[in-house]
C-alpha cells in the first residue's frame, strides 16, 4: 500500500475515518478482502505470495496498515512486511505495546511504516526513522512511502481532500471515501520527490492513484471506526486495464471483551 490518508478521533461522531491505494505490480497475486477462511475474525486482503497482508481489521476493532518505505535495500532475505500487520491482528497485545516488542526485530525487514491501533490507541512507527513507536493526537494526517506526513504532493492533496470532506460532511460513508483518491494526475517535476528511483519513475509514482503498464493502484479501501462501536469496510479493486470492481462492503458490530 503506497498512499493513506486518515483521521484519528476527528470528532464526536468517529473515532477513526481511513482510506487507502494499495500499489502493487498487477501480475503479483492477491485476495481481495474478506473475513479469512483461516482466522474469520479478521477482515482484510491478503497477498498470496507471502501470506501476509497491507490492511485489515479484527471483529475486536483492531486495525493496522502498512507502506514500503520507497529506497533501494542490497540486503537479501530479509522477511515480508505483510506479516507485521498480520502479526498485530492475531495477537491480543495492545498496539504501543506490540510496537514496542517490534523495535526489536525491525531490522529483520525492509523499510516499512506501520499504523497499529484500536479503538483507544493509534500508534505510528517506522523502522527508518530511528524513532521509538509514537501514539499519535487527534488530527488528520498522510502516509505514503516516507514519513508519515512528508509533504510529497500527493500526500498532501489526500490529506486536504479529507479534511474537506469532513468539513461537509463530519459522518462521511466508506463509498464516498472510495472516491477520494481516485485522481491519476501526476505532479510536475519540480516538486517530485528525490528517493532514487529515477525522475520517469518518481512521476509515474506521484499520481495518488497509479497507473502503468505493469505497476498500480490495485485496490482502494475505506475504513470508519465510529463511536457506536459499529465498524464500516469497503473495498474497490483494480486491474491493470483500467476497469474497477463494484465495491463490496463490510458492516458489523465490534466485539467487546
Amino acid at each position: 500500500m503506497c498512499l493513506i490518508a486518515f483521521a484519528w478521533k476527528p470528532n464526536a461522531q468517529n473515532t477513526l475515518v481511513l482510506v487507502s491505494n494499495r500499489d502493487e505490480f498487477y501480475q503479483r497475486p492477491s485476495r481481495p478482502a474478506n473475513f479469512w477462511p483461516e482466522n474469520k475474525q479478521i477482515l482484510a486482503g491478503k497477498d498470496l505470495l507471502h501470506q501476509g497482508t497491507w490492511l485489515g481489521i479484527t471483529r475486536q476493532g483492531k486495525f493496522a496498515a502498512i507502506t514500503n518505505f520507497r529506497g533501494k535495500d542490497p540486503r537479501l532475505n530479509l522477511k515480508s512486511r505483510g506479516h507485521l500487520p498480520l502479526s498485530f491482528l492475531n495477537s491480543t497485545i495492545a498496539p504501543e505495546e506490540f510496537a514496542e516488542q517490534l523495535q526489536k526485530e525491525a531490522s529483520h525487514y525492509g523499510g516499512f511504516n506501520i499504523l497499529l491501533g484500536d479503538r483507544e490507541q493509534l500508534v505510528y512507527y517506522s523502522n527508518k526513522s530511528g524513532q521509538p513507536p509514537a501514539a499519535l493526537a487527534p488530527g488528520i494526517y498522510g502516509l505514503s512511502n516516507h514519513f508519515l506526513d512528508t509533504p510529497w504532493p500527493k500526500v498532501n492533496a489526500s490529506k486536504q481532500a479529507l479534511e474537506a470532506l469532513l468539513q461537509r460532511r463530519p459522518d462521511p460513508n466508506t463509498e464516498e471515501l472510495l472516491q477520494l483518491l481516485q485522481d491519476k494526475q501526476q505532479a510536475p517535476d519540480e516538486l517530485l520527490p528525490d528517493t532514487g528511483v529515477g525522475v520517469v519513475v518518481e512521476r509515474m509514482l506521484s499520481a495518488q492513484f497509479i497507473h502503468s503498464p505493469a505497476y498500480g493502484t490495485r485496490a482502494t479501501t475505506s475504513l470508519i471506526l465510529d463511536k457506536q462501536g459499529r465498524a464500516f469496510f469497503a473495498e474497490q479493486n483494480h486491474a491493470g486495464s483500467g476497469s474497477a470492481t463494484s465495491p463490496t462492503f463490510y458492516e458489523f458490530n465490534i466485539e467487546t471483551e
